[in-house]
């Protein structure tokens, strides 16, 4: 069993940054790939980021390349998204998620635990 809790949303003007946190319990956290998904209201939960256990493959959804940043501290149990030029789009609950195994996870079905979400509200 893993569990997952996530800080540091909040309220956030365009052009501003904010990082997000996800703290995992359990052993299995360094073995597997971690990802950061965000849902807008009235909008599918989509990807926004994720990176196998010792960041050997990370992707990003497109909306975001070149804004965010995935990273993980093994050592912590901690996986971060740095979000740096944020726009009003980007505003959305975001969830941190642990995946099945070590792999490119980049799909929800590719995960099996998931945090119970952090507001970013990004303000124009």
């Amino acid at each position: 069993q893993v569990q997952l809790v996530e800080s540091g949303g909040g309220l956030v003007q365009a052009g501003g940054s904010l990082r997000l946190s996800c703290e995992a319990s359990g052993r299995t956290f360094s073995s597997v790939a971690m990802g950061w998904f965000r849902q807008a209201p009235g909008k599918e939960r989509g990807i926004v980021a994720s990176m196998t256990r010792n960041a050997e493959l990370t992707y990003y959804t497109d909306s975001v390349k070149g804004r965010f940043t995935i990273s993980r501290d093994n050592a912590k149990n901690t996986v971060y998204l740095q979000m740096n030029s944020l726009k009003p789009e980007d505003t959305a609950v975001y969830y941190c998620a642990a995946a099945r195994g070590n792999y490119y996870a980049t799909q929800k079905s590719d995960y099996n635990y998931w945090g119970q979400g952090t507001q970013v509200t990004v303000s124009s």
